[in-house]
């Protein structure tokens, strides 16, 4: 498994995907904190805080990680390496899950350099170190379990089709609905009773509550279920494959 993961890792970073995913990222993220006028900018607001910058990377990711994850099962299926790869000494979970892990490695190293971020807020306090240093790292840890999920389902939707397009724009409609589509749901009031149930569906809510700083148990449980769910599910593809 060790030995898939380093040659996807290695496939990401010998072609322009891995570096265009890493710098449209930093980039997208930075005009809107430091350039681009308005409210989301922090040297126009006046206040430094990283709200910004965890209010949007959630839907910036939710084009970049299925451009990153698009490719995993697709490509090998239109080129015909896929059976050779389940023909290696392998078990079906393992290539999901060494192909999982290769798809997150390039997700958590785009979001590394935004440590400059916190750093630069830091020094731009008043006084300088006057931050909610228990609320940015509860954030970032929401923001690496909702790219846990982002992979997780751009796995999954790249092993439905052997065309990487349609597995993007899959894995973006997926985790849409999963991020945001229950909470327009449970705005509809079509559940009544079951609206709060409804509400807690979806992931905006558990991240919500972990950018409060709040690392609720309930919050990690539903987020490994949802990212346990989807690998299972692309194990199951891939094992009909062998039918």
């Amino acid at each position: 498994m060790w030995a898939l993961l380093t040659k996807e890792i290695a496939e990401f970073f010998s072609t322009v995907t891995g570096y265009v995913v890493v710098v449209v990222f930093l980039v997208a993220n930075s005009l809107f904190l430091w350039v681009f006028p308005g409210d989301t900018n922090v040297l126009d607001s006046g206040y430094a805080s990283l709200d910004t910058f965890f209010m949007m990377a959630p839907w910036i990711f939710l084009f970049l990680v299925p451009a990153v994850t698009m490719r995993s099962f697709a490509e090998e299926s239109r080129s015909g390496t896929l059976e050779l790869l389940l023909t290696r000494p392998l078990t079906d979970l393992q290539i999901v899950v060494g192909k999982y892990l290769a798809g997150l490695t390039l997700v958590v190293v785009a979001l590394l350099p935004t440590l400059i971020y916190v750093l630069s807020i830091n020094l731009l306090g008043n006084p300088p170190g006057n931050l909610d240093m228990g609320g940015i790292w509860g954030s970032y840890v929401g923001l690496l379990f909702l790219a846990l999920v982002y992979v997780a389902i751009g796995i999954f939707s790249s092993s439905l089709s052997d065309n990487p397009i349609v597995a993007f724009i899959l894995a973006v409609l997926l985790s849409f609905i999963l991020y945001i589509g229950f909470d327009f749901l449970s705005s509809m009031g079509l559940f009544h009773a079951v609206n709060f149930l409804v509400l807690k569906m979806g992931i905006n809510e558990h991240y919500k509550s972990m950018s409060r700083g709040v690392l609720d148990s309930r919050d990690i449980l539903y987020f490994f279920g949802v990212i346990v769910l989807f690998i299972l599910m692309t194990k199951f593809i891939l094992q009909s494959r062998r039918w």
